[in-house]
């Protein structure tokens, strides 16, 4: 099976946010794939070492991004592609990650496509479901079962706290929720062997687009966070005072009744 995963560098969910000029301060900060990712990526390999055939792991970012594909090649993936954007889009979205995907992947024969369901930093869901629209090919979010069959793929996916069985045919592209898999960690000999792994890299000409192709349709107008919690308020008093004076409040302070 010829398997990609699309994955996205983000920040260590156990980094603080800070901010420095109205954006996001990257200094010192430490990056890791994406966590949703890395139930596609350990999928991705399940599948392969199940049914045959290599996984291809695909960011679009700039060269940081390297150490996190190395990471997936030290999990097990067999190849990598940094589609390198650095120098030529200087504001992007998921539109122009979607397209700039999209284009990589339209004569790559991909019988299987993975992402994360989100990612933890933006967390809009867009870009596997977007590649899979301009791609022209079925797509399921939120899995947590695959079950490949020849040219069959039988998918569970979460629904509000249920579950849906579909059944559909390859070409697919799917996004991982938690509870798909457990993701391994990289194995020394695993790391070692992804230093001899192929890693490519490519820019925008490289697929003959143009800074215009893939011009984001969003504009970041701010970014700031949120406002400290003030502390909670303890009510004194017999269950009826409390409840009076609860009232009291919600009306006089918090202005919600």
């Amino acid at each position: 099976m010829n398997i990609y995963v699309l994955l996205k560098r983000t920040f260590d969910t156990e980094e603080k946010i800070t901010l420095s000029g109205g954006k996001i301060n990257e200094d010192g900060a430490e990056f890791i794939i994406n966590p949703y990712d890395e139930y596609a990526v350990e999928e991705a390999i399940q599948v392969r070492d199940a049914q045959g055939g290599e996984v291809t792991v695909v960011t679009v970012g700039g060269e940081e991004a390297e150490k996190q594909l190395r990471t997936a090649l030290a999990m097990g993936a067999d190849k990598a592609v940094l589609i390198n954007i650095e120098d030529d889009v200087e504001n992007g979205d998921q539109f122009t990650t979607s397209k700039i995907l999209a284009e990589f992947l339209k004569d790559k024969e991909a019988d299987l496509i993975l992402a994360g369901n989100v990612a933890i930093d933006g967390a809009t869901g867009q870009v596997g479901p977007r590649v899979a629209e301009i791609l022209d090919i079925p797509y399921i979010t939120t899995i947590t079962k695959l079950e490949i069959s020849g040219e069959t793929a039988t998918v569970t996916r979460d629904v509000e706290g249920d579950s849906e069985v579909i059944e559909t045919k390859l070409p697919l592209l799917v996004t991982a929720q938690q509870g798909l898999n457990e993701p391994r960690y990289p194995s020394l000999p695993g790391i070692m062997k992804a230093k001899k792994k192929p890693l490519d890299e490519l820019e925008l000409d490289d697929l003959d687009l143009e800074e215009d192709d893939v011009e984001a349709k969003t504009k970041t107008i701010e970014i700031f966070l949120p406002p400290k919690k003030e502390a909670g308020r303890v009510l004194e008093g017999e269950a009826a005072e409390q409840a009076a004076e609860l009232v009291k409040l919600l009306r006089s302070e918090a202005k919600v009744i």
